[in-house]
């Protein structure tokens, strides 16, 4: 394994962190992984404490980073609901609150839902910020779940063709999961109703990073093509007009007649919750990941505490 070059740092957007940056912290997941199943928990960071500070709501992604901090021997401190129950709800600003959290943590994971949060956030201190989720923005260490997932899946990241389905104009995880495919010249065919496509700018930006990207709304054509597809919902909370959110929801439905149509090694993904966009019966089907994908979280978030807190 490399030497640790992110010691101290930030991870505010996946653009953050190299290739080989990348391939250190998946090296590290899988070795942790093995480690816990031998010794179930370790005391890399005995000693140090973890602070999650959560402005919206959570189950995998606060979940897992404690799991990850508790299994790696340190211990954690969580505001699970920061808007109601800290000094948010009395006006506080996210500079103020991560000041004040970093005089009792050695590093911060924190979701809010303004774009920019993470970045303010790190600036107003001097331990490592972790971005859980920005808004619309980004949540790099859900690409780095994903990045795991797919390698332990396809056996390869290297030229997957990779289908982002659903809210790709509100979903942070796609965009930062597409960021991250650029260092291994994957195909993206985006999939979503035109009212949820993804940014015009930002499908310029994967283009220029050397990625091959196609836009369609027909899902069915997008399935036969893919070797991942990568299922998002529609995100209720970041709409406006709730009439918009009901015309659009259900705009895509994946079940076992659909997968019929695809490749025998495709990978079916989300990142949950998931509303109706996944049929059950897809759960029993053994290219359905998106369990194991969650569970994943916890080693790629023990290799990054473990490597920002050094």
């Amino acid at each position: 394994m490399k030497d640790n070059t992110l010691n101290g740092r930030d991870l505010i957007g996946i653009a953050d962190l190299t290739k080989d940056e990348l391939t250190f912290l998946l090296d590290r997941a899988e070795h942790l992984r093995e480690q816990v199943a031998r010794e179930r928990r370790l005391t890399l960071l005995r000693g140090y404490l973890l602070t999650t500070l959560f402005y919206e709501p959570s189950t995998r992604t606060r979940l897992s980073f404690e799991a990850a901090m508790h299994r790696l021997g340190g211990q954690v401190l969580s505001v699970a609901d920061a808007r109601a129950t800290s000094s948010a709800a009395k006006g506080e600003s996210i500079a103020d609150a991560a000041r004040t959290v970093a005089g009792y943590a050695d590093v911060i994971v924190q979701r809010h839902p303004a774009i920019g949060s993470a970045q303010e956030a790190a600036d107003a201190v001097d331990i490592p910020v972790i971005n859980a989720g920005d808004g619309a923005g980004e949540h790099p260490t859900q690409a780095l779940l994903d990045l795991y997932t797919i390698r332990q899946e396809q056996g390869s990241l290297e030229g997957r063709a990779v289908a982002l389905v659903g809210d790709l104009k509100h979903g942070r995880t796609v965009h930062s999961l597409a960021r991250a495919l650029a260092h291994w010249q994957a195909t993206l065919i985006l999939v979503s109703p035109a009212a949820l496509a993804m940014e015009p700018a930002t499908v310029a930006q994967l283009r220029a990073a050397g990625l091959s990207v196609e836009e369609t709304d027909d899902l069915g054509q997008a399935v036969r093509r893919a070797d991942v597809l990568y299922v998002t919902r529609i995100q209720r909370e970041r709409f406006d007009d709730p009439a918009e959110y009901e015309r659009l929801k259900g705009a895509y439905v994946v079940d076992r007649a659909l997968l019929t149509q695809g490749q025998p090694h495709l990978t079916v993904m989300h990142p949950l919750p998931r509303v109706d966009e996944i049929a059950p019966e897809v759960d029993t089907l053994p290219n359905a990941a998106y369990f194991r994908q969650a569970a994943n979280g916890v080693w790629v978030r023990m290799a990054l505490l473990a490597s920002v807190v050094g």
